[in-house]
């Protein structure tokens, strides 16, 4: 706990404070920079993928497109036309006819790529070329055909064909144009399925960045997919717009589908793609982050060292006041507040001298030592009127601060210089007034070390108790507990309600070094001896605290109650009556 209390500085706090403001404010910026820039490389990704799928769907379209506009020109040919008019009267079309309407599809066939065959049939499902008699319900299943009659004389892409899973099928109903679209017969296209391979609708960069792509009919058959080869094909269909892990890799999936065909596109790519800009977005934050968090430590060491070495320079110099020693601090600063310090400092000190040579040391010594041994050696009336002519000639050279020192001084002696037995009780704001002006010049005297406060409302103020039973408390919770430590202490002075009904509970706690267990049980034993010896004076007034409440409160068999941790200070707590017949009652007790 010690070590930990040398390294309290300010320096250290100075240091760590500006270390976790950078902390913080590089931390948010960081990854706020991060998370929006993650969010907008992601939704670049993602529509850069996304305008590839429609790029893509758009080929297909066309595709597809040709291939209707191809059909549509079979359908409408007039030598066709002609021939299926005369079926649709009855006659049926002869073999030479037959191949007639062969050639003229060929011919189509010539112009297109990608198509294997064109196939037609009557309305009762007889072929009529190629040129074998081959039934049309016997080559294509039965609902691809009530399909096509429900299609209305529209292509509808079927499947893959029962027969060649190399295939795809796509059919229509011929109609004729002169008989207000009766229908006549149907129309049979089979396309390779190498025709809606899609690759070249990736660009040589989108190609490097590991983008696949496949293409799936209505029923999710796969008509064209370069996937790695586990890839699971109802996986992706379910999980459009989802990151999926195929082969142990994850994979952004995009579907895309046609309106036309209601086939559906989906292409992956690689997670890694589109988080290549946010590894290195990632590098540089911690790059920046370590580059600025080192030049912020050493300007913060630089800054810490500026300020605390002229204030560490008139620690120095404050601390040898404590051994009698008040010289003042030749050393200057550049920083106008540490130097107005300094400044300060010196003045204090001239005047503190200034006033030593004035006041006997043998007086000053004496109004700190036992109150009858004060009031023994001490005449009232000259001290007084000493004491005023110090606070008149402080005054007039503008010396408020220790004006104030001596008035308190004064109020000091004159509350404790009494030679009345009738002024013995007084009430507790009486006695809280005193401890504050106690405070007041040990607050001078230790310079910045001491910090204080007085706690109590108007009500507790008004209960009476024997003079002089919180300042010699006061005292001790100095002497022993905030001059042992380094750095600054705080004394509490609190007065509240007790928990007992009609009692006042005083506590006056302190931050110092406290004390272990077996020192606390060794002195509660030692006062009630009726003598306490310590490093700091004999302890005579703690122990005078002891026995007063003992003997003017008996009844209430009360005392001191000391509580400590080593390293964390001490708390000293008593309780007293609130009622003003309190008083007299215990001073009876004590007539007796």
């Amino acid at each position: 706990m010690k070590k930990l209390g040398q390294l309290n500085t300010l320096r250290n706090q100075i240091f760590i404070g500006f270390m976790l403001v950078m902390i913080i404010v590089l931390a948010s910026v960081g990854a706020f920079t991060y998370d929006q820039v993650s969010v907008l490389l992601r939704n670049n990704a993602e529509k850069h993928i996304q305008q590839t799928a429609v790029q893509a769907m758009g080929k297909l379209d066309v595709l597809l497109g040709q291939i209707d506009t191809l059909t549509a020109q079979v359908a409408t040919n007039a030598s066709i036309q002609q021939l299926l008019a005369q079926e649709a009267d009855g006659k049926r079309i002869s073999f030479e006819e037959r191949q007639s309407l062969q050639q003229d599809a060929r011919k189509y066939e010539a112009y297109a790529t990608g198509i294997r065959s064109l196939e037609m049939y009557t309305t009762d499902y007889r072929r009529l070329f190629p040129l074998d008699d081959i039934s049309m319900d016997n080559r294509v299943p039965t609902d691809w055909i009530n399909r096509v009659d429900s299609g209305k004389g529209s292509l509808l892409w079927l499947g893959f064909d029962p027969q060649d899973p190399d295939v795809v099928v796509a059919m229509r109903q011929v109609k004729l144009i002169d008989r207000s679209f009766v229908h006549a017969g149907y129309l049979m296209v089979y396309i390779e399925k190498s025709y809606f391979e899609l690759a070249s609708a990736l660009t040589d960069n989108e190609s490097k960045t590991g983008e696949s792509m496949g293409l799936f009919d209505g029923m999710g058959q796969e008509i064209y997919s370069d996937f790695p080869a586990d890839s699971d094909a109802d996986m992706m269909l379910d999980q459009g717009g989802e990151i999926i892990t195929v082969d142990g890799e994850s994979y952004i999936a995009v579907q895309q589908e046609s309106e036309v065909t209601g086939w559906k596109l989906v292409i992956l790519t690689p997670v890694n793609y589109t988080t290549a800009g946010i590894s290195v977005l990632r590098t540089a934050i911690l790059i920046s982050a370590a580059v600025g968090g080192l030049l912020f430590l050493v300007l913060t060491f630089i800054l810490s060292t500026m300020i605390t070495r002229p204030i560490l320079t008139l620690i120095k110099a404050m601390r040898g006041a404590r051994f009698g020693t008040l010289k003042a601090n030749p050393n200057s600063s550049s920083t106008m507040e540490i130097n107005e310090l300094n400044n300060t400092y010196n003045q204090m000190v001239d005047s503190l001298n200034e006033l030593i040579e004035v006041v006997y040391q043998k007086e000053i010594i004496q109004s700190r030592t036992e109150l009858k041994a004060l009031q023994s050696q001490i005449n009232p009336h000259f001290l007084f009127n000493t004491l005023e002519a110090f606070y008149w000639e402080l005054d007039d050279k503008g010396e408020e601060e220790l004006a104030q020192i001596v008035v308190a001084m004064s109020g000091l002696f004159r509350y404790v210089i009494n030679r009345s037995d009738d002024d013995e009780w007084v009430t507790l704001g009486d006695e809280l007034d005193h401890a504050e002006r106690y405070l007041k010049i040990m607050e001078m005297r230790m310079v910045d070390r001491l910090v204080w406060r007085i706690e109590a409302d108007e009500e507790c103020r008004k209960a009476p108790l024997p003079k002089l039973l919180v300042q010699p408390i006061v005292e001790n919770a100095i002497l022993h507990g905030i001059e042992q430590r380094v750095g600054i202490g705080t004394v509490i002075v609190r007065a509240e309600p007790s928990s007992r009904k009609g009692y006042i509970r005083i506590i006056v706690s302190d931050d110092g070094r406290g004390m272990d267990t077996d020192t606390v049980f060794g002195l509660l034993s030692s006062m009630k001896e009726g003598h306490l010896s310590g490093s700091k004076g004999t302890g005579v007034g703690i122990s005078n605290v002891e026995r007063r409440l003992r003997l003017y409160y008996p009844s209430e068999n009360n005392g001191l109650d000391i509580q400590s941790e080593l390293g964390r200070g001490t708390t000293v707590i008593f309780e007293i009556p609130n009622g003003a017949g309190g008083e007299s009652g215990h001073e009876d007790d004590i007539d007796r």
